[in-house]
């Protein structure tokens, strides 16, 4: 899979991402740590990636849009450790491998959201 891993979480994710085998970036890696979110989302459409993120605003520019892409993974309930963030998305991926595309998956601490993309009232 493709990640594209967003500023609040550490570019250790990405790299953890890669040796797990996937194709992963950090956006301070590709000179995007100042971007607007907006940009972020472009970039990650443009190359398929799934965004992580722990930036609340993603889902209403995604709902706004009405866009199927890109996926996002959101964080959501205050401060996550890195070892917390690698242990669910493992657990994401495991459990729902085929149904990342078109979605956001919040992520909470007790419990797990998905919402398919496009979002419709």
């Amino acid at each position: 899979m493709k990640f594209f891993v967003d500023m609040p979480l550490s570019p250790d994710l990405a790299q953890w991402l890669i040796d797990e085998g996937h194709d992963a970036i950090h956006a301070r890696d590709i000179g995007f740590d100042q971007a607007s979110d907006a940009e972020i989302v472009a970039h990650a459409r443009r190359e398929a990636r799934t965004i992580i993120t722990a930036d609340l605003d993603y889902p209403r520019l995604l709902a706004l849009a009405g866009s199927a892409a890109p996926s996002l993974i959101l964080f959501r309930g205050g401060e996550w450790s890195e070892a917390d963030v690698k242990r669910r998305i493992s657990e994401l991926l495991k459990a729902a491998r085929d149904d990342i595309q078109q979605s956001i998956f919040v992520v909470e601490r007790g419990r797990l959201r998905r919402r398919r993309l496009p979002i419709k009232d």
